[in-house]
């Protein structure tokens, strides 16, 4: 005869109530302003959390990241030859060229830097360290060709190199993506040593300031501000002290105030942000007024594609660093909150990329990429809507500029080679679905029986 014996009704909670503890029933009637220390570690609890979430700390890499990365750029693209076709067709057809002739142009640059990004992406970071010193090296000489006579002067600013008959280049900007480069490879082998500040200026800002130097020369003040900053990016990801910043900072500031105030033009420039009247817009005043003018007719959802009245030479060379206002104008506010929103998903994915890396020379090359992006993407759209004076920078991925473009595309390819998940992570995550796989289909093991 088998007999099965009776279980202890003692280890089955009689319900849910009486299993919960006390405390956590009047947890949920306590009153909030009663109790502000629990409230406020409970929301910090909370943010801390999704910050983790966001930057995917402790999680394994999934590829996710890479097709945040990788679609946001392509989309960013996308739109940048749409709106270069739409906004300076016009201009093209009034001096007597097709109306597909900067579209085409774009289009070329943009297929060239694809093809280096898909080639970057590809490559480890051993090889990238090894880029370091080369890359530096070329982008100092490129910067020196400016100054000569293959050097070209456009709207003031000397920063291009002629490469043929209808083509030119931009050194600086292949510059910024060469100095980040080998700044992750001077800072990781200082590593600990990043502690005291000679080590954490020498030789980052020397080599850096020479760079600023060259741009400068060139008269190109907005390059030279990214450059700044991709400086301070690579330092704060590579855990230099907060009071070499602060340092850093204010002698930052106080040297571009110098540059701003030892110039009539800038002065000009900044003098009219500070009235935004806009009453005579024949001036100095007259891209950014019109920019506003064009955010504003815009409205919510724009005047249509095309349709753009204020690039009819209202807005001088609309296609170029203030091509967010017709955006703006032709999209209305969704199509720019559109394009914030994409400038901000593709920073997340950079934070979860970088986040994710033991290595330090991951963090400090793609936190200098990051800075780069979209800090240059933020002064663009400050300067459109009328939130800093008017710098020439233009917006990544959108504005016209083949240089731009091209280096931008390649440090996605980058910022992908980072975010690709390895095979062996493959391998664990395919390990592990098939175990958890095999434990479902397990029959459960039958009760204790006793004869």
């Amino acid at each position: 005869m088998v007999n099965t014996p009776n279980r202890e009704t003692s280890r089955k909670p009689a319900s849910k109530a009486s299993a919960r503890p006390a405390g956590a029933a009047a947890g949920k009637l306590r009153n909030p302003e009663e109790d502000p220390e629990g409230s406020k570690t409970g929301l910090r609890v909370k943010t801390k959390a999704l910050l983790d979430r966001i930057e995917g700390t402790g999680q394994e890499p999934t590829g996710f990241s890479y097709y945040l990365i990788l679609g946001s750029a392509f989309a960013l693209t996308a739109i940048g030859l749409l709106m270069v076709l739409s906004s300076s067709a016009v201009e093209s057809i009034a001096d007597g060229e097709s109306p597909f002739e900067l579209f085409v142009k774009q289009g070329i640059f943009a297929v060239i830097g694809l093809v280096l990004m898909l080639l970057l992406s590809r490559l480890n970071v051993p090889t990238f360290k090894k880029l370091g010193w080369p890359a530096l090296a070329l982008a100092l000489a490129l910067l020196v060709l400016v100054f000569t006579p293959l050097g070209i002067d456009v709207n003031g600013n000397r920063n291009w190199i002629q490469l043929g008959p209808g083509v030119t280049a931009q050194p600086s900007e292949a510059a910024k993506l060469a100095l980040g480069l080998w700044m992750a490879c001077v800072l990781v082998r200082k590593g600990p040593l990043l502690g005291e500040w000679k080590h954490a200026v020498v030789p980052v800002l020397p080599v850096g300031g020479l760079v600023i130097l060259l741009v400068l020369l060139g008269n190109d003040l907005g390059t030279a501000m990214i450059i700044m900053l991709i400086i301070a990016g690579a330092l704060y990801f590579a855990g230099a002290r907060m009071k070499l910043f602060l340092v850093a900072g204010g002698a930052a500031v106080v040297g571009v105030l110098l540059l701003a105030i030892t110039s009539p033009n800038r002065v000009a420039r900044i003098t009219m942000w500070l009235d935004q009247s806009c009453e005579v817009t024949t001036g100095l005043n007259m891209q950014s007024c019109n920019g506003l003018f064009a955010l504003a007719s815009g409205g919510w959802w724009g005047v249509g594609l095309g349709q753009s009245r204020q690039k009819y030479s209202w807005i001088p060379e609309a296609h170029n660093d203030y091509i967010f206002a017709i955006i703006g104008e032709e999209l209305g506010l969704l199509g720019t909150l559109v394009v914030v929103a994409l400038f901000g998903i593709l920073s997340v994915a950079i934070v979860r990329t970088v986040m994710r890396h033991d290595d330090p020379f991951v963090r400090i090359f793609g936190g200098s990429i990051m800075v780069w992006i979209i800090g240059q993407a933020f002064l663009n759209m400050g300067v459109v809507t009328g939130l800093l004076p008017v710098v020439g920078v233009p917006l990544p991925f959108i504005s016209y500029g083949g240089s731009a473009l091209t280096i931008t595309l390649a440090a996605v390819g980058v910022l992908l080679s980072f975010a690709r998940p390895d095979a062996r992570a493959g391998r664990n995550r395919a390990r592990k679905r098939a175990r958890n796989l095999a434990q479902r289909k397990a029959p459960e093991p039958a009760g204790n029986i006793s004869k």
